[in-house]
This record gives C-alpha cells, sequence and structure tokens, in this order.
C-alpha cells in the first residue's frame, strides 16, 4: 500500500500561487510515477501534470503548461505542484497519483486538497 497526503491548498485571488504538496509514505517502491488531476464541480477529474520518480519524464495538461511546475524530492517521498498565474477555472480539488507498476486498478490516489481561486 502507498498513503499519499496532499496539502497546500487553499483560497487565493486570481493571479497567485499556491505550492501543493503530496507526501508518500508506506510501499512507495510499488509506484513509478506520481502525478496530479483535479475535479471541479460537476466536471470529471482530469490530468494536470506527472512526473517519474527518477524525474527525467515530466509532462502537463496544456491548461496549465507554462503556469505549473512539478517537482520530486525523491529523499522526502514527496512531489510538490508550484501553480502560479492561477485563474479562477483553476478552482478545484487536486487529488495526488501514484501509479502501480502492477497496473491501473492499483493506482493509489490521495484524499485531495481544495483549490479555490477567486476573480
Amino acid at each position: 500500500q502507498v498513503h499519499l497526503v496532499e496539502s497546500g491548498g487553499g483560497l487565493v485571488q486570481a493571479g497567485g500561487s499556491l505550492r501543493l504538496s503530496c507526501a508518500a509514505s508506506g510501499r512507495t517502491f510499488s509506484a513509478y510515477r506520481m502525478g496530479w488531476f483535479r475535479q471541479a464541480p460537476g466536471k470529471e477529474r482530469e490530468f494536470v501534470s506527472r512526473i517519474s520518480w527518477g524525474g527525467s519524464s515530466i509532462y502537463y495538461a496544456d491548461s496549465v503548461k507554462g503556469r505549473f511546475t512539478i517537482s520530486l524530492d525523491n529523499a522526502k517521498n514527496t512531489v510538490y505542484l508550484q501553480m502560479n498565474s492561477l485563474k479562477p477555472e483553476d478552482t478545484a480539488v487536486y487529488y495526488c497519483k501514484a501509479d502501480s507498476w502492477m497496473g491501473p486498478e492499483y493506482d493509489y490516489w490521495g484524499r485531495g486538497t481544495q483549490v479555490t481561486v477567486s476573480s
């Protein structure tokens, strides 16, 4: 099992910044990649960004490219999402995900952290 705990969400004005953290514990070696997803009210959960444990592979959704930066502290088993130039449409619950070597049915999710961007 991999246990994921997100933190760093909150209320911010448009144009502001937040940094989300996701601390992983447990059998972290069973996951090969970490990522962030988000779900706005009334919408489906969508991909935001992902990073391999080695940090060599990074991807972003087009909607956040150039504004968000994902990073990883292997020593702390923590993945970060630096969010700059926030927009009201970034408002959502942000979830951390760990992709399991065993396949998507074994992936792990955190409980999420709320990000609210006011206009």
